[in-house]
Order: structure tokens, then C-alpha cells, then sequence
């Protein structure tokens, strides 16, 4: 299935996404085609977030979560996991300085504990030093998975109820989302998914129910500003119901 779209270098200032979500997908094939070795393409996308982020505190997005790194791609070849590792902690630290000089805040969800100690001492502190910055809150998904989180979610709020701290018949969404990962986060309004597949692959499955989605054929190295803005138009061009007529909402 091909979508096509038209093409445009303009939003609406007064109507962007607080929210954006995205499967950074394509880095591996991106490598194939050029007779390169997977990981750098995962190098060359590297860039491409770098690009991503700044467009989008450009803009003036609030929230934009990457998914950077799932449960799942632990089963791939040590090699490759092993250099994912080492390329997190490297990008932490060439890019620190411009987090900082962009105002952004540096967030994670996940489980952060399962990360090697290097990488995850260099995330830790990359998260303190920008804590108090103001800006976009950009917020990397690693060793993360929706039913992962869902898992954990059960857990904790079942845990709770033994305690006698919440009763059954009380859970609700609102206490649902207090023990996700992205408690104090909004859901997405928009999810963008790079390199032509067109499956969610176990991201933020609670908090995309009335996520709008943008699905292109473009690898996520050679997703840039102008693709990422054409997304935001799409998004803005589409009317959001959330089970209403479009009378209701007009």
C-alpha cells in the first residue's frame, strides 16, 4: 500500500501537535542498499534525529518521543546491540551542548535498568544536567515496549490494591495512566512511522487510541525537516472527531 500526499512547507502555529511520536524505522535497510553494514545506517540516523529535534523546537512542539530502542531488539546480533550502546553514549555526549543550547529537556521511558552501566550513567546524567530547561521535552523510548509497560503497569497497581492503597473498584483510566512510563506526558496526536511499514511494532499502544497516524516510504536516515513538516500539515488537515459527528466538532 503506497500513500500519497501533498507536499507543503507550512503549518499552522495555532494548531500543532503537543505530541509527537515516532518509529525511527529504516536505518538497516537504509545501510543495505548502499553495500554498508547495518549500523551505519544506524549512524546516518543518528544525524537525522539530531535534524528532527531541532525542526521540532523550531517549530514549537511540546513533546516528541523517538523510539529509539525496543525490548525486541535485544534478540538481534551482540554486535549490533553492543554498537547501538556505544552510539547512544557517543551522541550523548557530541550533542549535549546543543540539548542544552535548545533548551531541551531530556526525558526516557523504559526499562532503563536493563541498559548497559556506561550507557545508562551517560543517559542519567545527560537527564539531570537538563532538567531545568524549559523547551521541548524530547523524550527517548529504550528497552521499551507497550505490552512491557502494560505488564509493569498491572503489576504496580495489583501491588497497591494488596496494600490496601487503592480499591479495585476505583481503577480508572486516570489511575492507569499515573503508573504507565508516560504519567506525566500527554498522548501523542500524531504518530509518524519512517521506511514504509505500516504496524505500530508494540509502541505506546495505550496512549495512541485517538493518535492520527502517518505512515511514508521515505528510511528514517533520509526523513528530513521538510518531510517532518509536510507530517505536521497532514496532521492539520484532518478533522479529530474522538466519537463525535462533524457537526459536533465544528
Amino acid at each position: 500500500m503506497k500513500i500519497l500526499r501533498k507536499k507543503t512547507t507550512t503549518v499552522e502555529k495555532n494548531n500543532l501537535p503537543k505530541h509527537i511520536a515516532i518509529i525511527m524505522d529504516g536505518n538497516g535497510r537504509w545501510a543495505k542498499k548502499r553495500g554498508n553494514i547495518r549500523l551505519l545506517g544506524h549512524k546516518k540516523g543518528v544525524d537525522t534525529v539530531n535534524e528532527i529535534v531541532t525542526a521540532a523546537a523550531e517549530i514549537g512542539i511540546e513533546y516528541l518521543t523517538l523510539y529509539a530502542f525496543s525490548t525486541e531488539n535485544w534478540n538481534r546480533p551482540k554486535d549490533e546491540v553492543f554498537g547501538l550502546m556505544d552510539l547512544l553514549v557517543t551522541a550523548l555526549e557530541n550533542n549535549l551542548k546543543k540539548i542544552q543550547q535548545n533548551n531541551v529537556v531530556l526525558r526516557t521511558i523504559g526499562d532503563i535498568n536493563s541498559l548497559p552501566p556506561r550507557t545508562r550513567e551517560k543517559l542519567q546524567d545527560a537527564v539531570e544536567h537538563t532538567k531545568q530547561n524549559t523547551g521541548l521535552n524530547l523524550i527517548l523510548a529504550l528497552s521499551y515496549s507497550a505490552r512491557w509497560e502494560i505488564e509493569e503497569m498491572v503489576k504496580r497497581i495489583a501491588q497497591e490494591c494488596v496494600e490496601g492503597k487503592i480499591s479495585v473498584e476505583n481503577i480508572d483510566k486516570t489511575i492507569i495512566n499515573s503508573h504507565l512510563c508516560t504519567k506525566n506526558i500527554p498522548d501523542p496526536e500524531l504518530l509518524i512511522r519512517t521506511s514504509g511499514e505500516y504496524r505500530i511494532s508494540n509502541f505506546l499502544l495505550w496512549q495512541i487510541a485517538y493518535t492520527e497516524l502517518y505512515f511514508t516510504e521515505t528510511l528514517w536516515p533520509d526523513f528530513t525537516k521538510e518531510e517532518f513538516i509536510t507530517a505536521i500539515a497532514d496532521y492539520q488537515s484532518r478533522e479529530r472527531r474522538f466519537g463525535k459527528t462533524g457537526e459536533q466538532v465544528q
